[in-house]
């Protein structure tokens, strides 16, 4: 039987029809990883289980629990399992046999997690949040800019185990990467958390880098000419779509610094000098998250101010134009009572003074509001 269709069997989801499809998958593609999302899955949770050992892929037969054992009977290697969203019973035969802790298997499967670093005994449990930037050809004020997930990752002496939510963050380029660099891959466990705290962190800057493009297009759009007309929802929802990437970025602070500076049992002293780098990666994510935060606040205050001023503006010609109007009313609704005795009234040439004195009033005021600006 296939590891693939062993695993099944670990998880609860043995089939015969599965596992016959599987066995086939298995022997057709045999070193394919199957985490990338353009590949097809396995039919379950679980993504793809390889052995490691001196950095590089051994081959084994036989089930999990066979593989396990092996591997600890060795005393050298370790297993990395990768899963995608598992459910409770298809989990609950990998957190026994690998003794998991049961709170850190309910944070594993239910998800929506801070992230954070637990201990318990010799097993380390490490959530991240993943972030991808979301293309849009225009951005509105209901564009979604930011997705996130999130990769769990249980770490012991022999086994890596992780399990990711969302449909972004495939870990099959990471798995190639570490496979390419033997050396690297045969640290440990540690070495393979490293790579995917390093890979979270990366992401975070990508964004971030995409992210900043949509604030200079919207800083563009409000100082330019017609900025006051500029769609404020746009900065809003940029504001908003910041706000869920500061929640994945901000809280990974404290765990990076416990992997990079405390003592751990399944982190080596050398692999720890590793996470003091992508702690340094990370710090500089939030300090552009932070500057941008306040570059949005500062693009907002400016468009209102704008708003602000063009209203002024408005207010000023309208202001203008009812004191121009008034002269012509005034005079017209003077000469618009019914009285026989009035200046001018039955004088043949009392029309056209009237009409000239409306005039010169009317643009001497025109002119007056334009040398002040107000029209």
């Amino acid at each position: 039987m296939s590891m693939a269709g062993n695993l099944r069997k670990v998880t609860g989801l043995s089939k015969v029809g599965g596992l016959r499809k599987v066995a086939r998958l298995a022997r057709r593609r045999p070193r394919v990883d199957l985490s990338h999302p353009a590949r097809s899955p396995l039919g379950s949770s679980v993504v793809n289980c390889v052995t490691y050992r001196d950095g590089v892929q051994v081959p084994e037969s036989g089930d999990l629990v066979d593989i396990v054992q092996k591997v600890r009977k060795r005393g050298a290697g370790f297993v990395w399992l990768g899963l995608h969203e598992p459910t409770d019973q298809e989990f609950a035969g990998i957190a026994e046999l690998f003794a998991l802790h049961p709170l850190a298997v309910e944070d594993a499967i239910e998800a929506h997690q801070r992230p954070k670093l637990e201990r318990y005994d010799e097993t380390l449990f490490a959530v991240f949040k993943t972030v991808c930037y979301v293309e849009h050809e225009e951005l509105t004020a209901t564009s979604e800019v930011v997705n996130t997930g999130e990769i769990m990752v249980f770490v012991g002496r022999d086994f890596v185990i992780t399990v990711r939510h969302g449909r972004h963050g495939s870990l099959g380029p990471l798995r190639e990467e570490l496979e390419s660099n033997p050396e690297q891959l045969a640290k440990g466990p540690a070495a393979v958390l490293h790579a995917i705290a390093d890979h979270v962190v990366d992401d975070f800057l990508n964004v971030t880098d995409q992210v900043q493009e949509d604030i200079d297009q919207v800083e563009t759009d409000v100082f330019a000419e017609n900025g006051a007309r500029a769609d404020p929802g746009r900065i809003y929802q940029l504001k908003r779509e910041l706000l869920e990437l500061k929640r994945a970025v901000v809280p990974l602070s404290r765990p990076l610094e416990e992997l990079a500076t405390r003592p751990i049992r399944v982190v080596e002293p050398e692999i720890q000098a590793y996470f003091r780098d992508v702690s340094d990666h990370l710090l500089r994510a939030k300090e552009q998250i932070a500057a941008f935060d306040e570059l949005l606040n500062s693009i907002l205050q400016a468009h209102l101010a704008q708003v602000t001023v063009a209203q002024n503006e408005d207010m000023r010609k309208i202001t203008a134009w009812a004191a121009i109007v008034a002269i012509p009313t005034m005079v017209c609704g003077l000469y618009g009572m019914n009285f026989d005795y009035m200046p001018e009234l039955r004088w043949t040439y009392g029309y056209p003074l009237v009409i000239g004195v409306i005039s010169v009033v009317c643009v001497t005021l025109y002119r007056g509001f334009r040398r002040n600006g107000w029209l």
